[in-house]
């Protein structure tokens, strides 16, 4: 496909690395949201009309009607796996290709979600606060008393690439490792995960110390953890969720919560985000939350940033971005 007289515009929706502008400067002119703050619809939908690309992150909202205002559009590069927040079937009609950013963020993400793990099951920022709070006054055998990792049992739910890192790093605890395979299939799994088992849900649910989520937010995944689910889990389970907040009823865990049904939660994701200051999972001791920061190594923001680029730069040339979401596009003409 012949590349356009015309200079091409690309809208990047927040401060990237240096580098990386640079690369999208050789093929278009760039316009660079400065703020922390997430452009709000009318800025976005301003910037979108007279776009051929954008550079979108997951707290930018591209539904049907965003869509409908980007008649130049080709390309939406989301940083990130999930496009969860861009309506692919609108943007395949409007024949705009969604890329995104798979595998290179699942070490890290793994690392983070083993992380909330530990800090919450031996309480770790709880033993922080207290610390500065000016509390600790001497040692004591009853203080901060935690629960043990090693020889326990997890289960993931979801099992793909960052289900099967979050395996490894609780094999080399020593724990015993179910899971739930979401979506369901025959694909095989590496030699190194065959030493988990697969269950049903209710099975992994019940006999697990910790339970950790790996699935994408899908309609049938919203909520797919919820009142029914708390009551089935083993008394004192903890949960971690790196996934996203949605698929957790946080109403219904907030309950589990204060019952101790759940003694503690890791969460690297809520719903909505950022979180509301009044939510009472701040106001509890038992529950970790870090801001979206599975991703955020140095080396995993450098490898995704360089493949959302990548992304533009494959649709602007005429080509499917080389990670690309909904593949069965037919890219619009310029």
């Amino acid at each position: 496909m012949p590349r356009p007289s015309r200079i091409c515009k690309i809208f990047v929706t927040r401060e990237i690395d240096r580098a990386a502008i640079e690369r999208l400067r050789t093929a278009a002119s760039v316009t660079v949201w400065r703020d922390e703050i997430p452009p709000p619809p009318p800025a976005l939908r301003a910037a979108l009309a007279n776009a051929d690309a954008v550079l979108s992150m997951v707290t930018d909202k591209l539904d049907a009607r965003m869509i409908a205002h980007a008649p130049r559009l080709r390309v939406i590069s989301n940083l990130a796996v999930g496009v969860d927040n861009i309506d692919l079937e609108a943007a395949t009609r409007a024949g705009i290709a969604v890329g995104h950013t798979p595998g290179v963020l699942t070490e890290a993400t793994a690392d983070l979600a083993f992380g909330l793990l530990m800090a919450t099951a031996r309480r770790i920022a709880e033993a922080d606060r207290h610390v500065r709070a000016g509390k600790w006054r001497t040692w004591g055998p009853i203080t901060m008393l935690g629960r043990d990792i090693h020889s326990s049992t997890l289960g993931l739910i979801g099992f793909g690439a960052i289900g099967q890192a979050m395996a490894r790093r609780a094999m080399g605890f020593g724990m015993r490792v179910l899971y739930l395979k979401y979506p369901r299939g025959k694909r095989k799994l590496p030699r190194d995960a065959r030493l988990a088992v697969g269950v049903s849900l209710n099975s992994l649910l019940a006999q697990s110390d910790y339970v950790s989520i790996h699935v994408p937010l899908t309609a049938k995944t919203r909520h797919m953890i919820g009142a029914r689910e708390f009551s089935l889990m083993k008394p004192g389970a903890i949960l971690i969720n790196t996934a996203r907040g949605s698929v957790v009823d946080q109403a219904a865990m907030v309950a589990a919560l204060k019952s101790g049904r759940l003694v503690g939660a890791g969460m690297d994701v809520t719903d909505p985000e950022p979180i509301a200051r009044q939510d009472p999972l701040l106001r509890l001791d038992n529950v970790v939350i870090t801001p979206h920061i599975g991703s955020a190594s140095i080396a995993a923001r450098a490898s995704m940033t360089a493949i959302a680029v990548d992304n533009i730069l494959d649709a602007l040339a005429g080509r499917l971005p080389r990670w690309c979401a909904n593949p069965q596009v037919r890219l619009r003409p310029y």
